[in-house]
């Protein structure tokens, strides 16, 4: 087993989260919360790495005491919302996404470490667009499996 990242592994990893964010969306739209939740437990456990310890995760629309999230629990409920520990989520992944897209501005990677940074453009059903500056790490498992270490998003600087 090679430790070694590839780039052609960052791009997989990116398109499987993007995928996973579309079917949370139509998972909540089809069958509710309760199917939408089950997605994205299996969404994180396949590709966070809170079985290597915390992850450091920023969300996109978090703030205050819980603009960092790393725990798992925390990550959760920016995906799904419903949580009263985190009453300020709505649930980032239940917004009807169809259609998630990267674009890298660069990437680094070292050994089994590696890190991208770039512009992920999310679609909704209604053809409306959100525009994300993302930066991930990732972490190679004992197993070969990439993992986010590092998750840290933010929308675009727009200049008053």
């Amino acid at each position: 087993m090679t430790t070694t990242i590839t780039e052609q592994e960052l791009d997989a990893a990116r398109k499987t989260w993007g995928d996973a964010l579309i079917a949370i969306s139509k998972a909540f739209e089809e069958d509710g919360l309760n199917a939408a939740t089950e997605i994205a437990n299996g969404a994180l456990d396949a590709a966070y790495g809170y079985n290597l310890g915390p992850v450091l995760f920023k969300p996109t629309l978090a703030s205050g005491d819980q603009t960092f999230r790393p725990t798992r629990e925390g990550a959760l409920s920016y995906f799904v919302g419903h949580n009263d520990k985190y009453p300020l989520d709505g649930g980032f992944a239940i917004k009807g996404w169809r259609e998630v897209v990267s674009q890298t501005s660069a990437s680094f990677i070292q050994g089994d470490v590696a890190m991208w940074m770039g512009r992920v453009i999310c679609t909704d059903k209604d053809g409306n667009v959100t525009k994300l500056d993302k930066s991930w790490g990732y972490k190679k498992d004992d197993q070969g499996a990439l993992r986010i270490v590092l998750h840290h998003s933010s929308l675009p600087y727009q200049p008053g």
